[in-house]
């Protein structure tokens, strides 16, 4: 578009030249300059150094996943979580440049129109020392920015994931979940309303991803913990047995590191810093996200200090991450006091939510599936209520569309998986501990021989 614009405007400028027996070329240079302009010194560099910054940020939520999990499964699994986090990641980044990122930006480009992309391959990135005329998109951002900081939504799906099927899945099988859900199932969804198909027509608002990322890794999630079954002695004679964390400084550590990546996470998808308003609204975004997370934690202390006569550490950090996810959906049209509120909302789904999955022996072992897809079913409704232009029916709609397909698709891929593969370790395995059985390395060797 911005290429168009500069040719018009030379065209348009030569002529003029032309006609006042000035000198054409120079005129057609001065105009296409003109044309570029704003873009060289603004928009285009800014937008994506915020993408560039906010993409390390959401990198760094790898590794609070990676610690929330790893305190809050036992010592004998800990190397395996930490494993799987650092595989995960890697294989979405593979996967997702070979073919997620096309099917989730078809530029216009469909096979089927809003429905499936018409661009298959891999991403291409601009070549080495692109001028602003070669840019793929001078008025938007280098694509190698943009690729980085969509990469990490991708990843951040997977590592939802891998928390709620702690402790009895197989290495192996849950990496090749992992493939099919960041190569298809989450770049295919998300291009129905990030990639400008049939859900961002009817007009399904979805700021930084309450259901694009949230709820689909919670529902992948959910169909993975249903078909693998509870862990070995979780439920037990009508009660649920404790089965507590390794390392609780290490699960609040994780939950800090991830409440600091949230600001790229929904900070950067404002996808715009080239002017006074986008800046002031990043900023806007910032203020809503922490304020919503603070919200969410407190709001899990006061429940459980209530109900259990107890402040639960656990809900807390989960509260604070249900506010997060609650605030993703739309964080920058809530004041302070709305923010703060909605992820309050969070908080509390949090605390209900984990003991009523218990009573449907569904067993998530780190809360996954109560922070990212009920929190983020909720922060997707929440929307319209500061939104003025989003609707409760496209909100509505969005949700189930998105829930069905990830449901189907999630529960025909581990059920392939299952039949190919098998999902659950033995459960001599699952007693001793997946770290010795299935790696053969533990993580505090030292402790584990007394």
């Amino acid at each position: 578009m911005i290429k168009q614009k500069a040719l018009d405007a030379a065209a348009a400028a030569a002529q003029e030249a032309l006609d006042g027996g000035e000198d054409a070329a120079a005129a057609a240079s001065d105009a296409i300059a003109a044309t570029y302009a704003p873009f060289i010194n603004g928009d285009f560099i800014y937008t994506s150094v915020l993408f560039l910054i906010g993409g390390f940020l959401v990198f760094w939520m790898a590794a609070g996943f990676a610690m929330l999990e790893a305190g809050l499964v036992r010592s004998k699994n800990v190397t395996m979580q930490l494993t799987k986090n650092v595989a995960l990641f890697s294989l979405a980044a593979i996967f997702y440049y070979l073919i997620g990122y096309n099917l989730m930006y078809p530029l216009g480009t469909w096979a089927v129109d809003g429905v499936l992309s018409g661009v298959w391959g891999p991403g291409v990135l601009e070549s080495v020392g692109v001028t602003a005329a070669g840019a793929d998109d001078i008025g938007y951002a280098s694509t190698g920015s943009d690729f980085f900081f969509q990469l990490m939504f991708c990843a951040t799906t997977a590592s939802i994931v891998s928390g709620t099927v702690a402790e009895r899945v197989k290495l192996w099988p849950f990496l090749a979940f992992v493939i099919v859900l960041t190569a298809f199932i989450y770049p295919l969804q998300a291009s129905w309303k990030w990639g400008g198909g049939f859900l961002d027509a009817a007009n399904f608002q979805d700021f930084a991803g309450s259901t694009v990322v949230h709820s689909v890794g919670g529902w992948a999630a959910l169909m993975g913990a249903l078909l693998i079954g509870p862990r070995l002695g979780k439920y037990k004679d009508g009660r649920v047995i404790p089965m507590l964390g390794s390392n609780l400084p290490l699960a609040t550590l994780g939950t800090f590191i991830l409440w600091l990546g949230w600001f790229g996470f929904n900070g950067g998808s404002q996808l715009a810093m080239g002017t006074v308003s986008d800046v002031a609204d990043v900023s806007r975004i910032f203020s809503n996200t922490n304020a919503a997370a603070a919200g969410g934690a407190i709001a899990a202390l006061i429940l459980t200090q209530l109900i259990y006569k107890k402040p639960d550490l656990t809900m807390v950090l989960n509260g604070a991450l249900a506010g997060l996810v609650s605030i993703t959906a739309e964080p920058l049209t809530p004041t302070l006091g709305a923010a703060t509120l909605i992820g309050m909302v969070g908080g509390v789904i949090v605390v209900f939510a984990v003991p009523f999955l218990d009573k449907l022996k569904i067993d998530d072992v780190v809360g996954a599936i109560p922070v990212h897809l009920m929190a983020g079913i909720w922060g997707t409704l929440a929307v319209p209520l500061t939104n003025g232009d989003a609707s409760f029916g496209a909100q509505i709609y969005g949700i189930v569309v998105v829930g069905i397909f990830t449901v189907v698709a999630s529960l025909v891929v581990w059920f392939i998986i299952k039949a190919i593969m098998g999902l659950r370790v033995e459960e001599e395995v699952e007693i001793n501990g997946l770290d010795s059985a299935e790696l053969g390395m533990e993580a505090y060797p030292e402790f584990a021989k007394g």
